[in-house]
């Protein structure tokens, strides 16, 4: 009888355990602070430039454009359809190949090809992105916000918040980045003006090994940017290419 008592407190205790862990892990979602207000500024991002926001059917998703109209940040809505990436940046490459680009030297995450895009000169362009899942899609009606919910959802170590700059960004593999302001008024780090309210960020070393002379690319900034790693905070380059939009 002990034995038999013993035996039901462990299962019990199992069972309170696994529970505690179930509510745990539905605590932990509901308190993913980050994520939901990573997905509150973005909101606000789209609102702010809504004739810059469009359905993208070639990519199964959507597309932000950069005001200038030189590049634009695409995420799917359903994965099972993305021809190339699930999240991704695609621009204008005469800045690149003016400074030297060999397109034949890129990696294999890298897409060079011609398409016409309304202010992109030549319509030489480049790709670069990464997959998320094969099969994952919205529920019900997409929408531009709903597909980037599903990123958050499913994908949510793709989600990052950037510390000095006060922005919340989708990494886009490789180092490359689609960053955007928590508060396009006020940079909450150091108090200052935000004036980077969106950020498009390359990571230049595999333009760099395909000849690209960084200081020579026009429309992007080659600069050191802080970024944390395990706790600590190391100065990395990118090529930024930053909008102020309020």
């Amino acid at each position: 009888m002990k034995k038999n008592i013993k035996s039901i407190a462990a299962v019990a205790a199992g069972l309170a355990m696994i529970t505690a862990l179930t509510a745990c892990s539905g605590g932990l979602k509901k308190l993913d602070v980050v994520g939901q207000q990573s997905v509150a500024s973005f909101d606000e991002v789209l609102k702010t430039i809504p004739d810059q926001v469009t359905a993208d059917e070639t990519n199964a998703g959507w597309s932000l454009m950069a005001p200038d109209g030189s590049v634009r940040f695409i995420w799917s809505e359903d994965y099972s359809k993305s021809p190339l990436h699930d999240v991704m940046l695609e621009f204008d490459a005469e800045p690149f190949l003016n400074a030297g680009l060999d397109p034949d030297k890129l990696p294999d995450q890298y897409a060079y090809y011609e398409a016409e895009m309304p202010g992109m000169s030549g319509g030489k362009m480049l790709m670069v992105g990464t997959k998320l899942g094969e099969s994952d899609q919205v529920n019900g009606t997409p929408t531009a916000l709903s597909s980037y919910e599903l990123i958050v959802d499913k994908y949510r170590d793709s989600i990052n918040y950037h510390t000095a700059l006060d922005h919340f960004g989708v990494k886009l593999g490789d180092g490359n980045m689609f960053e955007w302001a928590k508060d396009m008024k006020t940079n909450g780090y150091d108090k200052s003006n935000q004036d980077k309210d969106i950020v498009f960020v390359l990571n230049p070393e595999p333009l760099i090994n395909a000849g690209v002379g960084p200081e020579k690319v026009e429309g992007w900034v080659y600069t050191q940017v802080p970024i944390e790693e395990n706790g600590k905070t190391a100065q990395v380059w990118k090529f930024l290419k930053p909008f102020d939009l309020k």
